[in-house]
């Protein structure tokens, strides 16, 4: 999926909330990094939602605009660009 398309669910999927309140990431795997936060970090994950970028240099320009906007998460990761990479978000 585009940067635009990943945008434009974003905002679909937080219309109206407090984007503060709100954490985005990226992963190659994505059961995995669900696994590690509703177990390692004890989260709810509440409105879990991700997409599949075409690229992991499109999922790090998502990831990054949303940060700037206030949404918690953190640039940095070992990802892979020769795998799938998601943006998930979740509140």
């Amino acid at each position: 999926m585009q940067v635009s398309d990943i945008e434009e669910k974003i905002l679909s999927k937080i219309f109206g909330g407090d984007i503060r309140k709100w954490r985005i990431g990226l992963t190659n795997d994505l059961r995995d990094r669900y696994g590690r936060w509703r177990e390692t970090e004890n989260q709810e994950l509440l409105n879990w939602e991700a997409w599949e970028a075409d690229s992991l240099s499109d999922a790090q320009a998502v990831e990054a605009r949303f940060i700037r906007k206030g949404m918690k998460g953190g640039t940095g990761g070992n990802l892979s660009a020769s795998l799938p990479t998601f943006v998930y978000i979740f509140d």
